[in-house]
């Protein structure tokens, strides 16, 4: 078996981010191999999946072990998650055969990846609306009451996606899950998604394995970066400033998006361009709302200035240098405050 050394780098950054932010694993890796190494969207797509199978539980063994998944949610999207994956790769042999089918994949990961950037900044909207209106900006978690028929079709709808893309079983899921449980915290989230994609991805692995287009160099290449990537990253999570991971996720899959759904290089870096010149700033004047007064009183600036320079200058570029300055500068100088524990949510058994 040939190990290509250029793609288990590229694992190893995607490990990396899926340890680090328990998301982008199939969104980044797919379109990397199809964009950057000429790989077969088909081939892509089963290779991507089959080495996933070994790199989520690594991940999700982390959170086991801080307890930090939701088992009776798991058991739920199961349901829904694992018969629909393996659907999936029935649906994409019923798209064409050849070329046709090749494109209509890269089609359908392109679209699957822009709903994908789309559903990661809504979390973290969603996020900052949480801890402003919660006392203090201390996100509390409220009673968690499990919704067996809802978190059954995210399990069908997700399920479908991965098993037709291998995108949206961190990314769509995760957002997905807040939109329908929000009393539940970010790290039980990500526990929990990772665990349940163990068997979402196992069975969407085996369909491709049966009728897909499985590569076995190419997956063992990618295991070679992913497995220490998804490690490394898991381990500095707690340390990780997401506020900057996030947008840059974002950014990576709206670029990949747009390119595997045909638009052109020069449309293309306009977009790039104003996303970065616009969306960072924007960004960074949200994270700035979202601390409280006192966490800015050893800032060396006031949060009406971070906020208001961000907002005003994102128009004419200076606010992309303001969002700059603030997460490299004053953001590690503020007090982070640490939302309290609360009893109220149970693990779930199990």
């Amino acid at each position: 078996m040939h190990l290509d050394l250029s793609v288990a780098l590229a694992g190893l950054f995607v490990g990396f981010t899926v340890g680090l932010t328990g998301m982008g694993g199939g969104a980044l890796m797919t379109p990397i191999l199809v964009l950057l190494f000429n790989v077969q969207p088909l081939a892509a797509v089963s290779s991507d999946l089959v080495a996933a199978v070994v790199m989520k539980p690594v991940g999700g063994g982390v959170h086991l072990r801080r307890g930090t998944v939701n088992f009776t949610l798991v058991r739920w999207l199961m349901v829904g998650s694992v018969p629909a994956a393996f659907a999936g790769v029935l649906v994409l042999r019923q798209l064409g055969d050849g070329a046709v089918v090749q494109e209509r994949i890269k089609l359908a990961l392109g679209v699957a990846l822009l709903l994908a950037a789309a559903s990661i900044a809504a979390k973290g909207l969603l996020e900052v609306q949480a801890r402003r209106s919660a006392p203090g900006g201390r996100s509390v978690e409220r009673p968690f009451r499990v919704r067996p028929l809802p978190t059954v079709l995210i399990g069908v709808i997700g399920g479908l996606v991965v098993g037709m893309t291998s995108v949206g079983s961190g990314s769509l899921m995760i957002v997905l899950l807040l939109l329908l449980y929000p009393m539940l915290s970010s790290s039980r989230l990500v526990g929990t998604d990772l665990v349940q994609a163990v068997p979402l991805v196992g069975s969407a692995a085996l369909g491709h394995l049966l009728f897909g287009d499985f590569r076995l160099d190419l997956t063992g290449s990618l295991l070679v970066g992913s497995l220490p990537g998804v490690y490394l990253g898991a381990k500095v999570s707690s340390r990780a400033r997401d506020g900057i991971v996030r947008p840059a996720l974002v950014l990576v899959l709206v670029a990949s998006g747009l390119k595997l759904v045909g638009v052109d290089n020069l449309t293309l870096g306009l977009i790039v361009a104003s996303l970065v010149l616009l969306a960072v700033p924007v960004w960074g004047a949200l994270d700035a709302a979202v601390h409280p007064a006192p966490a800015w009183a050893s800032a060396p600036v006031g949060r009406r200035l971070v906020i208001g320079a961000q907002l005003v200058g994102a128009p004419v570029g200076l606010g992309f240098l303001v969002a700059l300055a603030y997460f490299g500068l004053i953001r590690p100088h503020l007090a982070i405050p640490v939302a309290p524990q609360v009893a109220a949510e149970p693990s779930g058994g199990g």
